[in-house]
C-alpha cells in the first residue's frame, strides 16, 4: 500500500464530502420538487380557531369542497376554539410544515400578542402568511329596549348612567373586545364589559337585554338585525353596507377612525413551509375564492372577497399589531 502525503488524503476526504453533499442536495432539491408537484398527496385540514357560524368558519365550509374538488383529495374542516383563537393558531404553528395543516385566521392574531402575557408561538416567526382572501365589517347594535335611535343618543344615554350599561363580547380579548374599548376611549364612555365563552352567548343575552350594547362582526348580527330581534345603529367601512343600506356607517355619524376598522380573514401556514407549496397554495386558493358562486355566497353572509398576496398580508398583519397594542396599552387589557 502506498503511503500518500497526509495533506493529499486530507484533499480527498474533503472532496469526497463535497461530492456527497452535493447529492444529498440535489436529492433533497428533486424529493421537494416531487412533493410540491403531488401536493397535496393527503387530505388537507383547514384549522378554524373559532367556533361554527364564525366568518372563518363560513369562508372555510365554503371553499373546502372547491379545494377538494380541484386537489382531488379530502380537504377537512376543523374548528378548534379557545383562548381568542390561541388554541387552533398554536396547533397550525407547531404542525410540520408539509401544507397540509393550514390556518384560516382572522385579525384576533394580531391582538392577541399584546393582551396575553406569553403565547405559546409567535405569530410573525412561526407562521407563514400567504394570502388575505376576504373581509367584513363590523356592526354596533343595541337590545331593542334601549331607547336610542343613533349613536349620539346612545352615548348620551350611556352618559346619562355611568356604570350601569353592559356590553357583550364573545370573551376578552376578541376584537369585539378591542373594538368597543376603541370607542369608549375616543368617546370617553364608562361601560361595563361582560365576556361571554363564545358568540352565540352573547347575542342570546344581547336579544335578552341582559347586555345593552354589543359590537360584532356584521354578518354575525346581520339575521337577528333583519328579524328585528336587535336594532343595529352603526357599522364600519366608508359606505354602507348593501345588505341593510339603511344603517349608517361610524364615520357619518363623526367617528372617522372606524372607517378603517374591520374583521379580515387570511390563511397562513407553519413557518417553513416550502415557497413552492406556499406558491401554490396563494394560486389555489385565490383563484377558488374569485369564483362567481363563491363570491356570491359570501356577499350574501356580508363577507367580500379582499385579497392581499403575502408580502400585503405579513405589512397588514404588522400595523394593526401595533393599532391593537395601543388600545390594550390604554385600557389596560391583559390575559394571562
Amino acid at each position: 500500500m502506498k503511503n500518500y502525503p497526509l495533506w493529499r488524503l486530507r484533499s480527498s476526504s474533503i472532496v469526497c464530502g463535497i461530492v456527497a453533499t452535493v447529492i444529498a442536495t440535489f436529492s433533497f432539491t428533486g424529493h421537494a420538487q416531487t412533493d410540491v408537484q403531488n401536493y397535496p398527496s393527503r387530505p388537507v385540514t383547514l384549522v378554524v380557531p373559532f367556533t361554527s357560524g364564525s366568518g372563518s368558519d363560513t369562508i372555510a365550509r365554503i371553499i373546502s369542497p372547491k379545494l377538494s374538488e380541484r386537489w382531488k383529495q379530502a380537504v377537512i374542516v376543523e374548528n378548534r376554539p379557545g383562548a381568542s383563537g390561541n388554541l387552533g393558531t398554536d396547533k397550525v404553528a407547531k404542525a410540520p410544515p408539509d401544507g397540509l395543516t393550514l390556518l384560516m385566521a382572522i385579525d384576533t392574531i394580531t391582538m392577541t400578542p399584546s393582551i396575553y402575557k406569553s403565547l405559546p408561538y409567535d405569530p410573525i416567526r412561526d407562521l407563514a402568511p400567504i394570502a388575505r382572501l376576504a373581509t367584513s365589517s363590523y356592526g354596533l347594535a343595541i337590545n331593542n329596549d334601549v331607547p336610542a335611535k343613533d349613536l349620539n343618543s346612545l352615548f348620551a344615554l350611556i352618559k346619562s348612567k355611568p356604570g350601569k350599561m353592559n356590553y357583550g363580547t364573545p370573551g376578552s380579548g376578541t376584537p369585539h373586545h378591542l373594538s368597543m374599548e376603541l370607542l369608549k376611549n375616543l368617546k370617553g364612555l364608562d361601560l361595563v364589559h361582560v365576556p361571554y365563552k363564545g358568540l352565540s352567548g352573547a347575542q342570546t343575552d344581547l336579544i335578552g337585554g341582559q347586555v345593552q350594547v354589543m359590537i360584532a362582526t356584521f354578518n354575525s348580527l346581520l339575521p337577528f338585525a333583519k328579524a328585528g330581534k336587535i336594532k343595529m345603529l352603526a357599522v364600519t367601512g366608508s359606505k354602507r353596507s348593501e345588505l341593510l343600506p339603511e344603517i349608517p356607517t361610524f364615520v357619518e355619524q363623526g367617528i372617522p377612525e372606524f372607517e378603517n376598522l374591520f374583521p379580515w380573514y387570511g390563511l397562513l401556514a407553519p413557518a417553513g413551509t416550502p415557497k413552492e407549496i406556499q406558491n401554490k397554495l396563494y394560486k389555489d386558493f385565490t383563484e377558488v375564492m374569485e369564483l362567481d358562486d363563491v363570491k356570491k355566497q359570501l356577499k350574501e353572509q356580508g363577507i367580500f372577497v379582499n385579497l392581499m398576496n403575502a408580502d400585503q398580508l405579513s405589512t397588514l398583519m404588522k400595523s394593526d399589531m401595533q393599532r391593537w397594542k395601543n388600545v390594550v396599552t390604554q385600557a389596560h387589557i391583559t390575559q394571562d
